[in-house]
């Protein structure tokens, strides 16, 4: 399809991206935290002027946005009532007991998004197998739903004990709600996570119904301003797993919107890896707010069914709320460039996780920030043209900055403003780097196998840094790497998770227990893919979540979609070993195992992508002018050559130090890299020495 458009909202930048007949036309501009669908429409206009397509031509929106992840975060959701079984109210607040700052003695936990007043319990229990221990009494019900409406309650979720084995009680309570409050929006986690354990399941319940009036509310108003744009087109959101859902799904079910910018990133990365034929894939997206970093191997992003938002530690794991949501698994770090550095109790230089984001921004902007950022440092290293940042439409002010250096930084450290800069620069690339190592080794990986893909705003600044640091010999910057999630989006299917808990030890495999429960999974997720649709041409993806007995957590294991059998057993173990020895290096001899839940996935299929022509040598492309930028593996300013992207057409090549740009973002290339341009477009960067 032509002229769809997809939509990125972040923490600093607004970004678009176009695709007509001519190709792929983008934007890029500052988010409007109080009118989030101006900036939207402001920049879908300047994409569309560019391409020279009428706003009534478009045929497709696709969009995500950070409203889910801010509400929960700033708590700016529902006046909520969380409706459990007698006994079980204090889960969300006991949490799993885990300390995950051990030494600290002031350690702050996640509030419960609903107080414990408002958290409403009914004598009522199910059993793991979905056997009826204790009735619900109907009259109980009636007197939930008159507290309900007494107490002006705005939306209501409801989480009983072992509801995924049996939904009749959450059934029978929401319907009495419906009945008597039509509009009440209603969550069953049954339906929003129909999961083994309590704690992520009511986290996921409660946190969809929290956001659920406010993202409604957003969507609604976002479809008719684009309609008053004359804008017919349909809305579609991605999801956080990496697919498009109908906006009216999305409405639904907000939860799953949770992190769907960076997993528009990770779809973006995995194109291209595929293109060029590269089945170890370390992706690397750096905006203004924050940077992530994803696994793709064979083509595909590493996925999860778990994932903790509302950190009281900032990008600190454990701090947060569990959700058992489908989610692009990446590992997510405070370095943007909009991260403020300062200096801690013990005098060094620290960056992030606070961020000046768009308002006021770093103090370049000069729009009212005083704080120095990350932008700011690599303004004054000369990594950044203060006359054509975002394409000349974003002024930079150097004097600005260095102000902030001097101010925040040199007066305590007594470093020399360039030297506090580049400690500002470092500190966030090691952070990077590390975060990078320690994903790849808990994923079971040597990280020195892998290919960056570098995108986002920031990624092209320090992608090359980072290399050196992990000892990577090549980094692919693909076109439009400066609105690469945006880009992403266009590329992503339609798909939909649906999961299920269904406990079996292996050595009582019920072949027909799982074959009757993936019926009802498969028939739910093409149920949500035909709606954008028409539900042909689509692949499906098994997975079993399984342990040996005895351990407290499970890892996917990927099964061929078919109907089972008893003698399936042995198949079934295999995969599972196969499984357990990449990740652990070895399986355990003897020792029984057990599936906890299943999932599928129905998406459509992909086009297959067109190899791209790949070159390691060439003829030297022509420089526009020669600038100084400090190089950090040199540590020294070094001059280097400024090259227009559009230049380095297939086959030319640069010796670096050298600076490639381009309106949306800007390339370094340090002194131990060659960049030699690809026949799609991407930019190659490989370490000298190394042409193999």
């Amino acid at each position: 399809m032509k002229n769809r458009v997809g939509v990125d909202i972040g923490g600093t930048f607004t970004d678009v991206a176009l695709q007509h007949e001519g190709g792929i036309a983008t934007a890029k501009v500052l988010t409007d935290y109080t009118r989030p669908e101006q900036a939207i429409l402001d920049a879908i206009k300047i994409a569309c002027d560019e391409a020279k397509v009428d706003l009534s031509d478009l045929t497709q929106v696709i969009h995500s946005t950070t409203l889910v992840t801010n509400a929960l975060i700033q708590r700016r959701g529902a006046k909520l009532a969380f409706i459990t079984t007698e006994g079980f109210r204090d889960v969300i607040e006991m949490r799993s007991e885990n300390r995950f700052e051990q030494y600290d003695l002031n350690l702050s936990l996640p509030v419960p998004l609903v107080p414990r007043q408002d958290r409403l319990t009914l004598r009522e229990r199910i059993g793991p197998e979905g056997e009826v221990l204790l009735a619900l009494d109907p009259a109980d019900v009636e007197q939930m739903v008159t507290r309900i409406l007494e107490g002006g309650y705005e939306a209501v979720a409801i989480g009983l004990m072992h509801s995924y084995a049996n939904d009749t009680h959450e059934v029978m309570i929401a319907e009495a709600l419906r009945k008597a409050a039509p509009d009440l929006p209603i969550s069953i986690s049954s339906v929003i996570s129909p999961q083994m354990r309590e704690l992520p399941r009511f986290n996921t319940v409660i946190a969809n119904a929290y956001v659920q009036p406010q993202v409604a509310n957003y969507l609604g108003r976002l479809v008719n301003r684009l309609r008053d744009e004359s804008v017919s087109a349909p809305v579609f959101m991605l999801h956080s797993g990496g697919g498009l859902m109908s906006v009216e799904d999305a409405a639904m079910q907000p939860v799953r919107l949770l992190e769907s910018g960076p997993a528009g990133g990770a779809i973006y990365a995995a194109d291209f890896a595929r293109a060029h034929g590269l089945d170890k894939v370390l992706s690397f997206d750096m905006g203004g707010t924050t940077a992530k970093i994803c696994l793709i191997e064979d083509g595909t992003p590493k996925t999860a069914n778990t994932f903790e938002i509302a950190r009281t530690y900032r990008f600190k794991k454990g701090s947060g709320m569990t959700v058992s949501t489908p989610v692009v698994e990446m590992v997510e770090i405070g370095a943007g460039g909009g991260s403020i550095a300062s200096i801690d109790t013990m005098g060094r230089i620290q960056v992030g996780p606070q961020s000046a984001g768009s308002e006021p921004g770093p103090a370049c902007y000069g729009r009212g920030g005083k704080a120095p950022t990350v932008t700011d440092a690599n303004l004054m290293l000369g990594r950044l043209d203060p006359e054509n940042f975002a394409g000349g439409a974003i002024p930079l002010y150097p004097d600005k900055s260095e102000q902030a250096v001097a101010d925040g930084l040199s007066e305590t450290t007594r470093l020399s403003p360039q030297d506090a800069a580049f400690g500002v620069t470092e500190m966030v690339d090691e952070n990077m780097s590390n975060a990078a190592r320690v994903h790849t080794v808990e994923n079971g990986r040597d990280i020195e196998h892998f290919t960056m893909i570098g995108f986002g705003g920031g990624a092209p600044l320090h992608a090359c840094r980072l290399c050196e640091k992990l000892q990577l010999s090549a980094l692919l910057i693909p076109p439009g790497a400066g609105v690469g999630s945006a880009i992403g989006f266009l590329k992503a299917p339609f798909s939909y998770e649906a999961s299920r808990g269904l406990f079996q030890r292996m050595s009582e495999f019920d072949a027909d227990a799982v074959n009757a429960v993936l019926g009802e999974l498969e028939e739910e997720a093409r149920g949500f893919v035909s709606a954008g649709t028409d539900g042909q041409n689509t692949q499906t993806k098994l997975v079993a979540f399984m342990r040996y007995t005895g351990q407290g957590w499970e890892i996917p294991v990927i099964l061929p979609h078919k109907t089972f059998n008893d003698a399936d057993h042995d198949m079934i173990l295999t995969a599972f070993e196969d499984a357990y020895r990449t990740l652990f290096g070895r399986v355990i001899e003897g020792l029984a195992c057990e599936i906890t839940n299943w999932s599928l996935t129905v998406s459509t299929r992909l086009p297959e992508v067109v190899p791209a022509e790949r070159f390691t040598k060439g003829a030297a492309a022509e420089s526009l002018r020669t600038r100084e930028f400090y190089d950090a593996g040199l540590r020294k300013m070094v001059t280097a050559q400024e090259v227009a992207r559009e230049a380095l057409t297939p086959g030319r090549s640069f010796d670096g130090p050298a600076v490639i740009v381009e309106r949306e973002t800007t390339t370094i290339v340090t002194s131990a890299f060659r960049v030699i341009g690809q026949g799609d477009g991407c930019l190659l960067l490989r370490r000298k020495g190394n042409d193999a």
